[in-house]
């Protein structure tokens, strides 16, 4: 663990360039992978990170060697500043390559906004093309306004435009040919991945995983698919269908672990920075920021300090 010039280098050797950052904890779709569809242990809006206190951790970040910026959540869109929170992150002096991940159904009313704001590009998760799985999925009726976010996404000339798709064994574990046939119609690039523990219900179990290597079977019985080399940090592995451009990603998170190239650090909404999604400890900077007894410089100081602690 150590900090240099520009750089976040921990004990691996990794060198941190990527920042995750949660705008919310909150979701407005209830998709069975990730949540019981009754949920509501929402964080407290008041302990949840102001558009001010985010900008300010990441222009610090940027400053120690962050480069690319990805606003997640949650739902990102369901923060009533993110137009302005992605406007003032492209206004901070050597900004960083914006994008944001989102399940798409309130994309269409900010697509073009955003664009205008400074966000590059945009990740839509997806996982089936069958309007009534899609409820049973997600416990909403909301397949049409992902399907109109994708197109204004498009309108808006966001690019590339990455669709996430989670496969279930008896849910929709029969689509990833009928999605990357849509996908590659619609020009848009696909990525499979596998199912996580991530849970807050703790539903998940292993006998529901479609693997990496159950994805790659199905999808080469009906295309040819070759490796695209050099990965680098990338969780995803990239095909080339029928030999490009056009390519297909999949990321095996539970049988094919990327964790000796990651480059990533993950802000959640509530201030804590973590070195993983899974880690077991993280580093308090909402309390340093609302610190009334430390100056501003006092503030960057130990926000460097404990990114540094983080990585």
């Amino acid at each position: 663990m150590s900090i240099m010039s520009n750089s976040l280098i921990d004990n691996y050797g990794r060198v941190h360039r990527d920042l995750r950052v949660s705008l919310t904890d909150r979701c407005s779709l209830r998709c069975t992978y990730c949540m019981p569809h009754d949920f509501n242990k929402w964080l407290p809006s008041e302990t949840l990170l102001t558009a001010n206190e985010l900008v300010k951790v990441i222009e610090i970040a940027v400053t120690q060697g962050i480069t690319e910026v990805r606003l997640t959540g949650g739902e990102p869109l369901l923060r009533p500043d993110i137009v302005e929170i992605v406007s003032r992150i492209n206004s901070l002096e050597n900004p960083p390559e914006l994008s944001m991940t989102t399940n798409g159904v309130a994309l269409a009313k900010v697509a073009k906004e955003l664009a205008a704001a400074g966000l590059k590009r945009i990740n839509i998760s997806l996982d089936t093309l069958d309007w009534e799985r899609f409820k049973r999925l997600t416990f909403r009726d909301r397949y049409d306004d992902v399907i109109e976010g994708i197109a204004a996404a498009q309108a808006a000339g966001l690019a590339p435009i990455k669709i996430n798709a989670v496969l279930m064994k008896d849910i929709n574990g029969d689509e990833a040919i009928p999605l990357l046939k849509w996908a590659l119609n619609e020009n848009l690039n696909l990525r499979f991945i596998e199912q996580m523990p991530l849970d807050a219900g703790d539903a998940w179990t292993r006998k529901n995983l479609i693997t990496a290597d159950q994805i790659f079977d199905q999808l080469n019985s009906e295309f040819e698919l070759t490796p695209v080399e050099d990965r680098g940090s990338s969780p995803a592995e990239e095909f080339y269908v029928n030999g490009g451009p056009a390519t297909v990603g999949i990321i095996g998170s539970v049988t094919r672990p990327f964790c000796s190239a990651c480059d990533r650090l993950r802000l959640i909404s509530d201030g804590q920075m973590r070195s993983c999604l899974f880690a077991n400890t993280e580093t308090d900077l909402r309390s340093i920021l609302r610190n009334g007894r430390l100056t501003e410089s006092e503030k960057r100081e130990d926000i460097i300090k404990a990114i540094g602690l983080t990585v």
